[in-house]
């Protein structure tokens, strides 16, 4: 049996046990702060063209009242190339509704090596001990017998404290036969912990035709995902195509991480988003029901309609506010008390 014949009948296990925890019901509690627009509001330092068409899903990182903003960014349509940026707003403006634009940008990341050659997407930021480390969609080709193959891989970056780049690679699966697979796609994925080199994720590999989240024990230095430690964690239920996990994740206690998900809704192809809570090694311990949605022509219509996704989730006293990216063409501010949140979840048994 393949390393994918053996998740695959993990999935499908953890499917047929654990489906009905949530219902196909939205309360939508987060109140909309700004709206970023791309080609108005953002402006360009250091690169010659001072404003990209598209800018959205963006990951977030909050430090003192600072809330760094990492966008991902187009400038041109035919290729849909993608970047990675950065902006940083007072989080106190943002609450307040003050919010001053344009915000001045710079990219932090570009495509560089040939299995990002196609774009660097919505990144999500995790800081512990003093390392920035950013996960991302690594969109471009392996060379395989002098053809390029498309590949999708769940990357990773690490980030010096003036934001330049000083490490990046892609994670592998390293099987149980001690050799290495590399899904047709893995993205969306979280870092609950990291400790030295090794850190447990989140993750959303495509194994077979089932997209559900996972979690495993990840090496950094080595780029693997151990199989043996892989389990599937978040369910898609049956009125949806997949979920994934949409944002980086929040410490609440030392046994409970909070994580945005999303989940891709068979009735209108919108994505909506909700809220878990895991324990310190991925295992779900509550989830809600969708609590945000797209809603109103300025969420609803853009390049990818009925959208809004990540990547970034931050806390600041009361408040927790979702950073994500609105049908492909915006970024959007929604905010809800932290306390409201949580009294959504429903705890779930193992």
């Amino acid at each position: 049996m393949t390393v994918e014949e053996r998740l695959l009948r993990k999935a499908l296990d953890h499917l047929e046990k654990h489906r009905g925890m949530r219902r196909n019901e939205t309360d939508d509690i987060f109140e909309r702060k700004a709206l970023i627009v791309s080609e108005q509001d953002i402006l360009m330092r250091n690169y010659p063209r001072k404003h990209p068409k598209l800018a959205f899903n963006p990951g977030a990182l909050l430090q003192g009242e600072v809330l760094h903003v990492f966008p991902r960014l187009i400038f041109d349509y035919y290729t849909y190339t993608s970047s990675i940026g950065r902006f940083s707003i007072n989080v106190e403006s943002l609450i307040n509704g003050g919010l001053s634009l344009p915000v001045e940008t710079d990219i932090v990341m570009w495509p560089k090596l040939l299995w990002e050659f196609r774009g660097c997407e919505d990144p999500r930021v995790f800081k512990q001990d003093g390392k920035m480390l950013m996960l991302y969609t690594g969109y471009g080709y392996f060379l395989e017998k002098d053809t390029l193959n498309t590949s999708i891989v769940q990357a990773f970056a690490e980030f010096d404290n003036g934001f330049s780049i000083t490490s990046r690679k892609y994670f592998k699966i390293k099987s149980m036969n001690e050799d290495y697979f590399i899904p047709k796609s893995n993205k969306d994925s979280a870092f609950l912990k990291v400790n030295s080199e090794e850190a447990v994720i989140l993750t959303r590999p495509l194994i077979g035709s089932v997209e559900v989240g996972w979690r495993a024990d990840a090496n950094l230095n080595e780029a693997v995902m151990y199989e043996k430690t892989m389990e599937p964690s978040l369910p898609f239920e049956n009125w949806e195509f997949k979920v994934g996990w949409s944002t980086n994740a929040i410490r609440l206690s030392s046994n409970e991480f909070l994580v945005g998900w999303h989940g891709i809704v068979k009735e209108d192809y919108s994505y909506r988003n909700g809220l878990a809570i895991l324990d310190n090694d991925g295992r779900l311990l509550a989830v809600s029901n969708y609590l945000l949605a797209p809603k109103g022509v300025s969420e609803e219509y853009g390049d990818r309609p009925h959208v809004i996704f990540g990547n970034g989730l931050v806390s600041y006293k009361e408040s927790l506010i979702w950073v994500g990216g609105v049908s492909d063409y915006a970024i959007g501010f929604f905010v809800t008390e932290l306390e409201r949140a949580l009294g959504k979840l429903k705890w779930v048994s193992g």
